[in-house]
């Protein structure tokens, strides 16, 4: 059974290989993963060589996107949601780009942490107002159901 799964394996990786494009745009090279965020858009990050090293960015599109459709981070909690979540994966936040400092040697595992942040931090749109009230009303009409207390909708 190892042999067989070792065999998935390679054809996950072959997948991650032809679903992955990559682009020049300037001075950086736009890499397209086959990740879908929460809009079902292939997630892309950008790398940017510096003095030998790689520097792996979002270009501000996470967090931009998350306050464009509502989710608002300036809050104490959220900041601090945000920056844990993105201290477990080593990700650093300039502005509104999450960022990564990689070598040749650790590029992969790099680019893997950052991924996983974007994902993550793209999670914390389940803490926009509008959701977390749904969430709310739902919950007191199906406690008021269930104790059987009558109520008005709204």
């Amino acid at each position: 059974m190892i042999e067989e799964i070792l065999t998935l394996l390679d054809d996950y990786f072959a997948r991650l290989r032809d679903k992955t494009i990559l682009r020049e745009v300037a001075d950086s090279v736009e890499i397209t993963t086959p990740y879908l965020d929460r809009h079902n858009d292939y997630v892309q990050i950008y790398a940017k060589r510096v003095n030998g090293r790689f520097i792996l960015t979002d270009d501000g599109y996470t967090i931009e996107d998350l306050e464009q459709s509502g989710c608002k981070l300036q809050s104490p909690k959220r900041q601090d949601l945000l920056k844990m979540t993105l201290k477990g994966f080593g990700v650093q936040q300039h502005g509104t780009a999450l960022e990564v400092h990689a070598s040749q040697e650790n590029f992969a595992l790099r680019k893997h942490n950052l991924l996983q942040s974007i994902l993550a931090v793209n999670d914390l749109f389940y803490l926009a107002a509008p959701t977390i009230a749904s969430l709310f009303y739902e919950d007191v009409v199906a406690w008021f159901d269930l104790n059987e207390i009558r109520y008005t909708t709204r």
